[in-house]
């Protein structure tokens, strides 16, 4: 089985380091790695440079840029399937052994758990409770899934048919000559989610339970209006494409955001977005999500 590891980075050279060292570390090795390098400002091309590792440089073109040129060669080079991971987690050294375990013609993509690097039970992005026909459920508790014995609990034979891409992912080439490529337009966020629905199209999309990517938490980190413009946006947008009850979720987009700018902006933040200097993101945010207007159309 022939594997393309593909990190995207940008200006986090340190994790990226990191990242590397990790996946060099692993006991099923993969024959190639290529980092994405979106445009980084900082000693990213020195430090790859110096550990001779496979690398592009290219502008800043967002995440969905950055998995669309390394999903990109694979396909031209004839990998079989590409691992893609972001700069700042990294796996553990039996992941790709191990997703290549669960790996057959059937599977869109099987991909590592993302646990919190300091805290290894719990979950970075929590799973969502699925519905009937695999819809993360809107109404009913609990609507989440926080912790990997839970998860184990309620999954058969250590799988889950529910990922969070681009953490550790192993996803097929000919599912993606199937569906296509990432889809560029996306650009910051939303890119992992409208590749998820599409890959379904293809075979199953699942997380192998023991299968781990280390992750820092990110419950604490502060939004800005780029990444609130694209969130309210692009969910505006996949929720038009893939979702039933299109119109709560989209109220349950604006709560959720709004409560975690309160969490981890504060108060002043949230005015702000609502009702002062940055509440034109805020509302184009919705205006253009309604419209389906996708691609990078803000500048902040």
């Amino acid at each position: 089985m022939k594997v393309l590891t593909v990190v995207v980075t940008h200006n986090r050279s340190k994790l990226l380091e990191r990242c590397l060292d990790a996946i060099n570390k692993q006991s099923d090795p993969t024959q190639d790695l290529l980092v994405i390098n979106n445009g980084s400002t900082d000693d990213t091309e020195e430090l790859l440079t110096k550990k001779n590792i496979w690398f592009i440089t290219q502008e800043n073109v967002g995440s969905a840029g950055g998995w669309h040129s390394g999903i990109k060669i694979g396909l031209e080079k004839g990998y079989d399937a590409c691992w893609l991971m972001d700069d700042d987690g990294y796996p553990h050294e039996q992941a790709l052994k191990n997703l290549k375990l669960n790996f057959n013609k059937e599977i869109a993509c099987i991909s590592s758990v993302v646990l919190k690097e300091d805290k290894k039970s719990e979950f970075v992005f929590p799973f969502p409770v699925l519905s009937k026909n695999t819809m993360p459920k809107l109404f009913g508790l609990p609507r989440k899934i926080y912790t990997l014995q839970r998860l184990k609990d309620i999954s058969k034979n250590q799988i889950y048919p529910f990922a969070h891409l681009f953490n550790g992912a192993l996803i097929s080439m000919n599912a993606v000559k199937r569906i296509g490529n990432v889809n560029k337009d996306f650009y910051l966020m939303g890119d992992e989610v409208d590749f998820l629905y599409r890959l379904r199209d293809y075979g199953l999309v699942a997380s192998s339970l023991n299968a781990f990517h280390f992750h820092p938490d990110v419950s604490k980190r502060q939004f800005n209006n780029y990444k609130i413009y694209f969130y309210i946006k692009n969910s505006f947008i996949l929720n038009s494409r893939y979702c039933n009850v299109v119109f709560l979720r989209n109220i349950s987009i604006i709560l959720a955001i709004l409560a975690r700018v309160t969490r981890r902006n504060g108060l002043k933040y949230l005015f702000s977005i609502l009702f002062g200097s940055n509440s034109k993101y805020f509302y184009k945010a919705i205006y253009r999500g309604l419209k389906k207007s996708i691609g990078n159309d803000i500048n902040v």
